[in-house]
């Protein structure tokens, strides 16, 4: 579906103008469409269950992606479970509604303090990433009289062919446990009292538009998986992973697939194995549901450049700084009159603060601009750098605004800070 559409002349979310949203909530303003995230959850539940091997599957959406609460009580009251990534995320999902045995704890740099947390809570599995990780999870589990939940995540080293940053199966990564010493893993994970090893992950990476690297991915963990059968250790669930990407609108950018056309194969490699799938979408889920609202302040012309500076910046959507990612970028009410070539950009004190280069717009100060698909690691990934209180964040339902994020207040910013005392 497209959540963001132009009606009379005005860009709209679901039956809402954008500038109404603007005039009563302020820019810089994330605005998520329900209805866009009713849909991609459902577009997975309904691929799951197209196929005998994914019928029992849990769809762990990827905290990381988007943490906002309005986002995370719709997933949980919609049935999904939760990927997350830490203990604040965990305190997340718990105050969204979620059910505790449908999360999955992923991340390489557990603490004792967020293990025992996690297993108090009652958490699905934890997805374990080292041999120090293993000892330390047996002994907090040991603690507590419980015994820990655990899959491995396994790095087959499969080149995921998206960005280096986001890319986490290749041996150079520090995401999970090397193939070649999981089988070992496994006998002493299994060996040891305090963990019940219940699963296998595996992850390659995100933004992915070429199902053929995880279906690689995949063979090598299924021979994993009979290996560690002959071994006399049995597992009931295997966690593929997410990073299922999503079109940006970049020339010459690859469409995304369907999500039934990407789990298909992997869904009849696992036929007749007895074991349940557990995935973790997040940029899928939310990305093309989102956008940031923003506004123009100045129209400055020069020489080599001319720049449409907004009042969002890198501080609100990191992404374009960080990766040099692109986001299409569209007038809320075009003017009509012949598009000049702009940088947007930021008030943020760095040359690096853009939200797009050299982008198409017939703009004014004043204007209102929609940032799309911005719904996934957008609002995440913000900060209060220059002293900048983060955005507001709606969720739009049909002709209804629903405030799902009050917009910070400087005041908020230093409230925790203390001065030195008066000497």
């Amino acid at each position: 579906m497209t959540p963001f559409a132009y009606r009379a002349g005005e860009l709209h979310a679901e039956d809402v103008p954008l500038s109404r949203i603007a005039e009563e909530f302020g820019t810089p303003c994330y605005v998520y469409s329900r209805a866009a995230l009713t849909a991609s959850y459902r577009e997975f539940q309904e691929a799951l269950a197209a196929h005998p091997a994914g019928r029992d599957g849990l769809v762990c959406f990827a905290v990381k992606a988007n943490s906002n609460l309005g986002v995370l009580s719709l997933f949980a009251r919609l049935g999904a479970g939760f990927d997350i990534v830490s203990g604040g995320e965990l305190r997340r999902v718990l105050a969204a509604g979620a059910d505790a045995g449908k999360v999955v704890f992923s991340g390489v740099g557990k603490t004792e303090g967020e293990m025992a947390q996690a297993l108090n809570a009652g958490i699905f599995c934890f997805n374990v990433e080292s041999a120090p990780e293993l000892e330390r999870l047996n002994g907090v589990a040991l603690r507590l009289g419980k015994r820990a939940p655990v899959s491995l995540r396994v790095n087959p080293n499969v080149d995921a062919h998206t960005h280096p940053y986001i890319s986490t199966g290749l041996r150079q990564n520090k995401f999970g446990v090397a193939y070649e010493d999981a089988l070992a893993l496994y006998r002493q994970a299994a060996a040891l009292p305090g963990l019940n090893v219940t699963g296998i992950d595996c992850h390659i990476g995100s933004q992915l538009l070429d199902p053929s690297p995880f279906a690689e991915a995949l063979d090598k963990v299924l021979a994993l998986v009979d290996q560690l059968a002959a071994s006399g250790i049995t597992l009931h669930h295997i966690d593929l992973g997410g990073g299922l990407g999503i079109r940006y609108g970049e020339a010459g950018e690859g469409e995304a697939p369907r999500v039934l056309d990407y789990l298909t194969p992997l869904l009849q490699k696992l036929e007749g194995r007895g074991l349940r799938v557990i995935l973790e979408p997040g940029r899928r889920l939310v990305g093309n549901a989102g956008l940031l609202l923003t506004r123009v302040e100045y129209v400055k012309t020069g020489e080599e450049k001319n720049f449409a500076i907004v009042d969002g910046a890198m501080n609100d959507l990191m992404r374009p700084a960080l990766y040099e990612a692109y986001h299409d970028i569209q007038a809320v009410k075009p003017r009509g009159e012949a598009p000049e070539v702009y940088d947007v950009v930021g008030p943020i004190c760095e040359s690096g603060d853009f939200l797009g280069r050299e982008r198409e717009l017939s703009v004014g100060g004043g204007d209102l601009l929609a940032i799309l698909s911005a719904g996934a690691y957008g609002s995440s990934m913000s900060s209060n750098y220059n002293s900048r209180p983060r955005a507001a964040e709606v969720m739009v339902e049909g002709e209804r605004v629903h405030l799902v994020r009050h917009r910070e207040k400087v005041e908020d910013l230093y409230a925790s800070e203390i001065p030195l005392p008066r000497e």
